[in-house]
């Protein structure tokens, strides 16, 4: 992040360092009171991205200032970021596949939003500091009972977290790029409802997101009666993750 970042989100470069950067990170961003929304899957391909991109936009729409952990290392929500600077409800970028908890401190102090899109096939041993940060986890599953299967080790190992035993740490799953109309996506929502997380939204599929994340766009960015029944989708997720 550049100086010119730094000043506009906060006057970061200047002045003495405030006293909770001595603080775990956990209690770090606690303490500032911002929401952090941890999207994860250990399963690829599942639209981490195009979530954790639609959940950054809508919050800057609606006037936060909001940040986007990349822990990516492919860069893909960085890149919409950069494509996204222009517009007023830009979203700042961070770099945060290594050094996570250096990543966290680096958090422009007016930040009130903050989304990671965390890497694909990570565990939660993986994801340790951004686990002691976030108040929800989202969890995209795709509706074939290969992909169900294959996030079942993740969401165990989430199960063994501290935080999430304590219930400090809310898990939410979303069923995505799911074809309502079809025996297989009802299959997937009755199998994913059986589980102890919520079913938190149901997307449907759309090549509309592969273009807009693209562009730098989100779905919120537009509001015709088709992206309206879209957006639709999106507000039990919405909620949820605001509580």
């Amino acid at each position: 992040m550049s100086a010119d970042d730094s000043k506009a989100h906060g006057g970061r470069g200047s002045g003495a360092k405030p006293p909770e950067r001595v603080l775990s990170c956990g209690l770090f961003v606690a303490e500032r009171g911002m929401k952090t929304i941890l999207v994860a899957s250990s399963k690829g391909g599942v639209g981490k991205t195009t979530i954790a991109t639609h959940l950054a936009a809508q919050s800057a729409l609606e006037g936060r200032r909001t940040v986007l952990i990349d822990a990516d290392p492919q860069g893909s929500s960085t890149r919409w970021c950069e494509r996204r600077a222009v517009l007023d409800s830009a979203v700042l970028p961070l770099e945060g596949s290594t050094r996570h908890k250096s990543t966290l401190k680096a958090i422009p102090d007016d930040a009130q939003r903050v989304v990671i899109d965390a890497p694909a096939g990570s565990m939660s041993a993986h994801l340790d500091a951004y686990l002691e940060v976030a108040d929800v986890v989202v969890v995209p599953v795709l509706p074939s009972t290969l992909d169900i299967e294959a996030t079942v080790p993740f969401l165990d190992s989430l199960a063994k977290h501290p935080r999430v035993r304590r219930g400090q740490l809310r898990v939410g799953l979303v069923g995505n790029k799911l074809k309502p109309w079809t025996n297989a996506s009802q299959q997937s929502l009755d199998l994913l409802k059986a589980w102890p997380y919520p079913v938190v939204a149901q997307l449907r599929d759309s090549q509309a997101y592969v273009m807009l994340v693209g562009l730098g766009k989100s779905l919120f960015d537009y509001q015709s009666a088709q992206v309206r029944e879209h957006q639709a989708d999106w507000q039990p997720l919405l909620k949820w993750s605001k509580r």
